[in-house]
């Protein structure tokens, strides 16, 4: 299969065009390799993939309408999954314009871009910041999510409506994945297990927010590629019982749906660095601060419906993601 792969240089892209690589698919990524975090990791990651034949890169901004649309049209692809987005809950507060070109604007040029050249289905990065205030658990995709309280999490809750109204008007089968707390080799800089690995080895107080209160669905990235994959191929058909007197937020009369990928195991934030105390053989210097502005207090996936339709249930515990990190990071990083 001809699959594009947006974000191809991040986390969860990186990992997941490796996996249908191996799968022996053709795989066209795509990235605009900014600065949000050391671009160094990501040109690394591209090397990776440009190893395998099958693999060619493409560096353009999604939201270069021209580019993306030129793409679409010279490459034929079968399948899209979009993992490009400018992350991270709290930079959304600070430098909101990024999120609205990004995950906006760009998300629309990939749906025009879908729509135009009969592409079978489009995979979609959601968030779990889409829950919000919710604060009913475990969190499920039945449930309304109409209250965000960060700009990120209002761009993906805006990313599942713009792809509901191109399954209604134009019949694009389209899933949205709502991803918890994604760990593991290669992530993010900014993320908690970068963050206080590097801090920690380096000798550096690490910042506790909501005083170490906090709790994660903790998912490893193996878990999430699975999951994405499995979707890939599970392409939505309209939901004939759905009503419109009593909607469910998860399916649609279009071929539309939702689903959560997360570990189903909520752990407290203490616990998790605990974990990585362990495994790095170091005592961590804390620093106990308030809850952040965005941040949510809990997160828990509910993931009855991806068992049901796709037969998979994420379930690495992080003792094993952890370590598989932190060997990831010393090697990389030579330490």
């Amino acid at each position: 299969m001809n699959i594009l792969v947006t974000g191809a240089a991040g986390f969860i892209g990186f990992h997941t065009a490796k996996r249908l690589l191996l799968d022996n698919n053709r795989v066209i990524g795509l990235d605009n390799v900014n600065n949000y975090y050391d671009t160094r990791l990501k040109y690394s990651r591209i090397k990776i993939l440009k190893k395998n034949n099958n693999f060619k890169f493409y560096k353009i901004d999604l939201k270069e309408k021209t580019k993306v649309l030129s793409l679409f049209k010279k490459e034929k692809f079968d399948y899209v999954i979009h993992l490009a987005a400018q992350a991270g809950v709290r930079y959304s507060i600070i430098n909101p314009y990024v999120y609205v070109d990004s995950n906006l604007v760009g998300f629309i040029n990939i749906l025009e871009g879908c729509r135009n050249n009969k592409v079978k289905h489009l995979v979609y990065a959601s968030s779990s910041s889409v829950y919000g205030a919710n604060t009913k658990m475990p969190f499920s995709v039945h449930h309304n999510v109409d209250h965000p309280v960060s700009l990120y999490a209002a761009t993906k809750k805006a990313n599942e409506l713009m792809a509901h109204t191109y399954s209604t008007l134009y019949k694009l089968p389209t899933t949205g994945l709502r991803f918890f707390t994604v760990y593991g080799p290669w992530g993010r800089p900014d993320m908690a297990l970068f963050k206080f690995t590097e801090s920690i080895l380096k000798g550096k107080t690490i910042e506790v927010y909501n005083y170490g209160n906090m709790e994660r669905d903790f998912t490893y990235i193996d878990d999430i590629v699975e999951g994405i994959v499995r979707v890939m191929n599970k392409v939505p058909k309209p939901n004939k019982r759905w009503r419109g007197d009593k909607p469910d937020c998860s399916t649609s009369f279009a071929p539309y749906k939702i689903y959560n990928i997360g570990n189903n195991n909520p752990v407290k934030l203490t616990k998790f660095i605990e974990v990585i105390e362990k495994c790095l053989g170091v005592k961590a210097n804390k620093k106990f601060l308030p809850i952040q502005p965005g941040d949510v207090p809990k997160t828990f996936a509910d993931v009855d419906d991806l068992i049901k339709d796709v037969g998979f249930k994420p379930a690495t515990s992080i003792e094993v993601g952890i370590k598989n990190f932190v060997d990831w990071y010393k090697k990389y990083y030579k330490v």
